[in-house]
């Protein structure tokens, strides 16, 4: 496997080589992931990118909204999707990137999406693949079975849609700037210039989310993020502006399914 990014960009960057390139760094980050923070403004890969996150925490942006992958979580990245991300800590990980005559059949938007064991045994399996331009008869079915399994896998509500108003995105960009802000929506729409009918109607349109579902999105990333760094959970929710710890948990749950410290400890692939 290659252990420096830009040998692993040289390969995937190229589309004359096989239709998988997988990697698998065996718990070690890759030598140009060991920093605590780090920024890759906006770029795009030739080859579509199924990534697994297991440790680290990776915050990808793109012109549809913005996705967390905390540790224990898998990413998809279409072929040519302009991207920009944040790494927070040391990333470790595994996944595949594939030709775009195969990336088709998979969504064409990016998402978080759920993994299985199946899958991690899979991407374990090519990653010993010696460099070849083209897949053996049995490697072409172990790679069939991987994109029905990333094609059906369940998409995780771990997704953050912006708005394209410039109202809209001026209120959007406070909020995740200030996320304990609380003030009402007609609050919000006076100080965006346009009124609490219109700023609930274009909200909804834009984003598929009304403006009080969107806010709770908005903070429920940022608290993912920040739990994913260490932080205690009550410091986490009054950062957040929620009333009290026990609510911001109860919240928590409601979204994802376990409560903070389930949902970090317990969601590993077995």
């Amino acid at each position: 496997m290659p252990r420096t990014k830009q040998e692993l960009f040289q390969l995937i960057e190229r589309l004359d080589g096989p239709a998988v390139i997988a990697y698998w760094d065996g718990g070690e980050a890759l030598s140009e992931y060991k920093q605590d923070t780090q920024s890759y403004d906006w770029h795009s890969h030739a080859r579509g990118q199924f990534f697994y996150v297991e440790s680290g925490l990776v915050h990808m942006h793109t012109k549809h909204g913005s996705w967390l992958l905390p540790p224990h979580r898998a990413g998809w990245m279409p072929p040519g999707e302009m991207h920009k991300v944040s790494i927070n800590g040391p990333l470790t990980g595994w996944g595949v990137f594939l030709h775009p005559d195969i990336a088709h059949c998979l969504p064409a938007r990016p998402g978080v999406i759920g993994v299985n064991a199946l899958m991690r045994e899979l991407v374990h399996r090519a990653s010993s693949w010696t460099w070849n331009p083209e897949l053996n008869g049995r490697q072409e079915r172990v790679m069939t079975v991987l994109l029905d399994e990333i094609r059906d896998a369940p998409l995780e509500p771990l997704h953050l849609p912006m708005p394209t108003d410039r109202r809209l995105l001026r209120i959007a960009q406070a909020v995740l700037e200030q996320p304990d802000d609380n003030r009402s929506l007609e609050d919000w729409a006076a100080w965006a210039g346009l009124s609490a009918r219109t700023l609930s109607r274009l909200f909804r349109a834009e984003t598929a989310l009304s403006f009080a579902q969107w806010r709770q999105q908005a903070r429920l990333t940022k608290g993912l993020e920040q739990l994913a760094e260490g932080l205690p959970v009550a410091t986490v929710a009054d950062g957040l502006g929620y009333a009290s710890t026990s609510a911001f948990i109860a919240m928590f749950r409601r979204c994802f399914g376990h409560p903070p410290a389930r949902y970090f400890g317990q969601r590993a692939v077995a």
